[in-house]
């Protein structure tokens, strides 16, 4: 059952559902109503592959694999995959990693300049836009499938997908057109409240309408899903719509861990930690996928791409890195940390090196490769051994094989989106925020969790305030496309409060300009639709 539903997703990609791309646009979606022929939805078995299509938009590049048929152009199509642009866009814009590679638009990420011409902010807005489309087809074309009973399920699950969507529209862009039917009208600018309330709408319609938790398909959601981005949500209305909503968030997240979700605390390779398990290329099955609310699958057969986790993989290994103790066939020699990740582990060194440099921890969540890497970054560009190393992410199985693609390129390890260690740490920000419902005892409780399955000593009630929830956010959730949305909810993204190495271009690090917590809205979209308005300061 755990594959079958990669399966599925491969097939929608590269059979059922074919889809063209417009010629008349540099970087646009593809047509949404090419996606559905009405034959994909002649019966619930039909329409199940077309579901497919919608978890596989967010996996996979277009129709062919790894490359050719792209959905969106202009860009890389590698690049272009939802999670590799999700890791561009909210870990490459902060302390959590840097990138050597000199891609038209890539270093200003890191030093914080992009433009409304810039190719990753542009195609992250595409590619959730072109998500939502084929959410609004789907819903459309399935509802008159009504008498299977599977039926309501599939749509419960886009309606989902189709939040989601939005949430990180919102997240990263603010005021965009919320679209519902496909329509070949251009369409209004929404107000970022209107499209919270929206979110929120859906997500509390379906929370009863989704199947319940742990009653899917892998890599399908439940209602779980729907509680964990509600948390979410709420988590950031405060900064989002100016309202504090964290006694709802207090509650979601509760929900959420109360549900048939569970940390792992399965130890399947023997090294001392289960957090480790997390990250290998059985997380389907070694017992990480009991935390996983949702995630994204992947096949290094069945579902190649150069994004993904193919992409976390190979892109961290370089310098005197041996890529086969990672699963893989060689290095793409490209991103690393900074000093400011590396220092939150600092209180967990066990041994340092001739420098006094840390390379040893305590918490096995410090996965880091420091053998010839400097601690400090004194060049970005093509200068992999500036900075440590990142181990998180392996196409190794707990038993050490590699994955199923016997060339090593392409990786099988899964990509969790949403798991329970963030409902956790959700709930100790919202109760230390003022919500109400939940307790500080409850929530170090919750804090010590996470910290027992890394290894890490266990914090008193006392040492528990926001600052620790941030670090302890960065410590469990580096590179999983958190930390930027962590940063800008703490006021800390642009300002001069906290800097890292080479914040705002700045060796040291500086402040940038507060319009830069948004990115901007593509300005071919701006040219096309009138009705739009660009973001301030862009």
């Amino acid at each position: 059952m755990k594959k079958t539903y990669k399966f599925l997703i491969i097939l929608a990609a590269a059979g059922s559902v074919l889809v063209s791309c417009h010629d008349d646009l540099d970087q646009s979606p593809i047509d949404p109503d090419s996606f559905t022929e009405e034959n994909v939805y002649a019966n619930a078995d039909e329409a199940k592959s077309a579901l497919a299509k919608l978890y596989a938009s967010l996996a996979l590049t277009g129709q062919q694999g790894p490359a050719g048929q792209a959905d969106i152009t202009g860009i890389d199509e590698g690049t272009s995959q939802y999670s590799r642009m999700l890791f561009s866009l909210n870990e490459l814009t902060t302390d959590n990693a840097v990138v050597g590679w000199g891609d038209p638009g890539l270093p200003n990420l890191h030093a914080m300049n992009w433009g409304a011409s810039n190719d990753f902010t542009s195609a992250m807005y595409y590619r959730l836009a072109q998500e939502a489309s084929f959410c609004n087809s789907f819903i459309d074309k399935a509802s008159a499938l009504s008498e299977d009973s599977e039926i309501p399920f599939f749509i419960a699950e886009a309606r989902f997908l189709r939040a989601f969507a939005y949430y990180n529209l919102i997240d990263l862009y603010a005021n965009v057109p919320l679209v519902t039917e496909i329509s070949t009208d251009l369409p209004e600018q929404n107000t970022r409240a209107d499209l919270f309330a929206f979110v929120e709408s859906e997500l509390l319609a379906i929370e009863t309408e989704l199947k319940e938790s742990g009653a899917n398909e892998y890599g399908r959601v439940d209602r779980a899903a729907a509680w964990a981005l509600l948390a979410k949500l709420y988590l950031n209305a405060e900064v989002w719509i100016g309202e504090p909503k964290y006694t709802e968030a207090v509650t979601y997240a509760q929900k959420a861990i109360g549900s048939s979700y569970a940390l792992n605390t399965n130890d399947a390779n023997g090294n001392g930690s289960a957090y480790d398990e997390l990250f290998l290329a059985d997380n389907d099955s070694n017992g990480a996928q009991n935390e996983f609310i949702f995630a994204i699958n992947f096949d290094g057969n069945q579902s190649r791409t150069f994004g993904g986790t193919t992409f976390l993989v190979h892109a961290a290994i370089g310098g005197d890195m041996d890529p086969a103790a990672f699963g893989v066939n060689g290095g793409w020699s490209g991103l690393r940390t900074t000093s400011a990740l590396v220092d939150k582990f600092s209180a967990s060194i066990t041994n340092n090196d001739e420098d006094g440099f840390p390379i040893e921890w305590s918490d096995s969540r410090a996965m880091f490769f420091t053998e010839g890497q400097n601690y400090e970054i004194n060049v970005i560009a093509n200068t992999f051994t500036d900075g440590y190393a990142v181990t998180k992410f392996k196409n190794i199985d707990s038993q050490g094989n590699p994955g199923v693609d016997e060339g090593g390129d392409f990786v099988d390890t899964d990509l969790p989106l949403i798991r329970l260690a963030e409902m956790h740490l959700t709930y100790a920000e919202a109760v230390l925020r003022g919500g109400s419902g939940g307790d500080l005892a409850t929530a170090t409780s919750y804090i010590n969790a996470l910290r027992t399955r890394a290894n890490a000593s266990s914090i008193a009630q006392s040492e528990l305030d926001l600052n620790f929830v941030l670090d302890e956010r960065a410590r469990e959730l580096y590179w999983e496309g958190q930390r930027r949305s962590d940063l800008v909810r703490y006021g800390l993204f642009t300002t001069g409060t906290y800097l890292w190495p080479f914040k705002g271009g700045s060796k040291n690090g500086t402040s940038v300009e507060g319009f830069r917590n948004l990115f901007p809205l593509p300005s071919n979209i701006i040219l096309i639709n009138t009705n739009l308005t660009q973001n301030p300061g862009y």
